[in-house]
């Protein structure tokens, strides 16, 4: 198993939020400037600084009396707490990036956010990405990025190497992982739990919703109405099996308690690790460093236990969000209207590599995309998606992250983390005033 990584990713992650910043796009304070600058907020990935970057470029150009400045915050659980303390204290720039679906809900957005949908601009909008972003009837977000898929990203050069096929049940993957182990050169799997990466820890359990899904059609409307839980679902109970199973087997890189999310992503180009449970847009990070590494990896969505047709668990992107205290709001809604014009999606594909469909009428994906995007989007064309669980209810706990690391680092069994988890969504539930809890 691997042990050094070339710290590749993190230092061009800082690089590029340096070059954003030097562009005259400096972090800034509050909203509403005097002197008419446009604010966003956005998140420290690379995934998420390229897009904006590259809307940021091409709406100046053609707009060059607009000068617009990115602040960046933190990502996972510190980098939520600092949006909603932001909301509350009316201390949010004009505009902010942030989660689509039950994130999103946890923000209490009809008392945060401009609803969004009598504008003109949305009617370019699809109705999937509507729906994730609603409440009520108020729409709040326009989409930023491209659908997004959980799974495995994998390296291709192991699986030529070691004569491997994509695995379409758990049991194959498990047997993948012990080829990889035996032949001694690599880490069968990849885990991320340092320093703002433990978010990465949950794929196993979040990614597996197609599975859960194909396995009890109802789920999300039971665990929504508290009439299931992970731990009292075999089914929704196996991802943290899963986690369990893979970290006893001794598969994991010999680091996961300190590895970072970049440099997860750099084990992974460089062949020191086979395997990568993570969401696609990893894609962008990746190619914003190392345009060739994107065509060294593969993409599978995460095998069940289940005898079902194999498919892929879906994301919609994050979004671009107005607050209510923007009090000059005029000047967002235009940058808000560009960015959901096909115009927006142009800059967006020139920009980053194109991951995945687009949520806006009229957008295009190019007929030439990386290996992986090319996976992700048979299983879009055969129609083998469904939606993660956060797109379906509202519930999602903020411990999970914490808990799917103490399992990864066998701290925790997977049942106690299950029931555990299962006691962290009550809070959030009762908060949201939802019905049976």
């Amino acid at each position: 198993m691997h042990s050094t990584h070339r710290p590749l990713l993190p230092r061009a992650a800082a690089g590029a939020a340096a070059a954003v910043l030097a562009a005259g796009l400096a972090a800034c304070s509050t909203g509403g400037d005097d002197d008419g600058t446009l604010n966003i907020l956005i998140d420290n990935s690379e995934a998420t600084g390229s897009l904006m970057q590259a809307l940021v470029d091409a709406y100046t150009e053609a707009n060059p009396d607009v000068e617009i400045e990115l602040e960046i915050r933190p990502g996972g659980t510190e980098g939520d707490n600092i949006v909603k303390t932001r909301l509350q204290t009316g201390d949010m720039p004009d505009l902010f990036f942030y989660n689509s679906g039950s994130l999103l809900q946890a923000l209490t957005p009809d008392q945060m956010l401009v609803d969004l949908g009598g504008e003109s601009y949305m009617d370019n909008v699809t109705d999937t990405f509507k729906t994730g972003v609603s409440s009520g009837d108020a729409v709040y977000g326009v989409p930023v990025g491209h659908a997004i898929g959980g799974g495995v990203l994998y390296n291709l050069d192991v699986y030529d190497e070691l004569g491997l096929e994509v695995p379409t049940t758990w049991d194959a993957f498990m047997a993948n992982n012990r080829l990889i182990l035996d032949a001694g050169q690599t880490a069968p799997v990849i885990q991320t739990y340092g320093t703002e990466s433990a978010w990465t820890s949950q794929l196993f359990i979040l990614a597996d919703n197609y599975n859960v899904l194909a396995a009890e059609p109802d789920w999300a409307e039971a665990y929504t109405a508290n009439e299931a839980h992970f731990a009292d679902t075999p089914a929704a109970l196996a991802g943290f099996e899963h986690l369990q199973e893979v970290a006893e087997a001794g598969y994991l890189n010999d680091d996961f308690a300190s590895l970072t999310y970049n440099e997860g992503l750099a084990a992974l180009v460089a062949g020191e690790g086979a395997h990568y449970p993570i969401l696609t847009n990893a894609l962008t990070e990746i190619e914003a460093v190392d345009p060739e590494g994107v065509e060294r990896l593969g993409f599978f969505g995460l095998p069940g236990d289940a005898p079902v047709e194999a498919g892929v668990t879906t994301w919609l992107p994050g979004a671009l969000y107005l607050p209510q205290t923007n009090e000059d709001p005029g000047p967002a809604q235009d940058f808000l209207a560009f960015v959901a014009s096909t115009e927006g999606c142009v800059a967006q594909s020139a920009g980053v590599t194109v991951i995945g469909p687009y949520f806006i009428d009229g957008c295009t994906v190019p007929e030439e995309v990386p290996p992986a995007v090319a996976q992700l989007q048979a299983y879009f064309d055969a129609e083998l998606t469904a939606p993660a669980l956060e797109f379906l209810s509202p519930v999602k706990g903020p411990a999970l992250e914490q808990i799917t690391v103490e399992v990864g680092s066998g701290i925790r069994t997977a049942a106690d983390a299950a029931a555990l988890y299962d006691e962290d969504v009550k809070k959030q539930a009762q908060q949201l005033g939802l019905e049976g809890w």
